[in-house]
């Protein structure tokens, strides 16, 4: 099951970020667990650093991964005004900037860690073969920062 909560603005395709969720889920191996995704603006997720991290500024990505006896992956929390901006800046789509960090989050939620330069480097690699199940070629622009 996925959770998709928009706290956001902006608009967002959501039909198409649950497609994106269930194809990364799916190549994972965690089709079967539980997924929540809150879509926030700057404020809110700077708020979120703050407090769980200890940053005082905006991100793009939080994941929260979750244990329990039920098969739940976690929570995400994506910044769209972030995304925005990112996908401005490296010249493509929101809706492509958002792929890529819900692929990045559900990455996340798994135990990949991108704080090392060669985890970062496999992670990316990853993000890349998720979002190659969903586009014929994903736009070279496209990687978390």
């Amino acid at each position: 099951m996925i959770a998709l909560r928009d706290r956001q603005r902006l608009p967002v395709d959501r039909r198409r970020l649950r497609r994106t969720l269930r194809v990364a889920l799916h190549a994972l191996g965690v089709w079967d667990h539980e997924l929540s995704l809150t879509l926030v603006d700057d404020r809110e997720i700077r708020r979120l650093n703050a407090r769980f991290r200890g940053v005082r500024r905006p991100t793009d990505v939080l994941a929260f991964p979750l244990e329990g006896p039920a098969p739940v992956l976690g929570e995400a929390v994506l910044s769209v005004e972030t995304a925005r901006r990112q996908a401005k800046a490296l010249g493509h789509s929101l809706a492509e900037e958002l792929d890529l960090l819900a692929c990045h989050a559900c990455l996340h939620l798994v135990g990949y860690d991108d704080r090392d330069r060669r985890e970062a480097r496999l992670m990316h690699a990853r993000e890349m073969a998720l979002l190659g199940r969903l586009y014929a070629r994903p736009a070279p622009t496209l990687h978390v920062q």
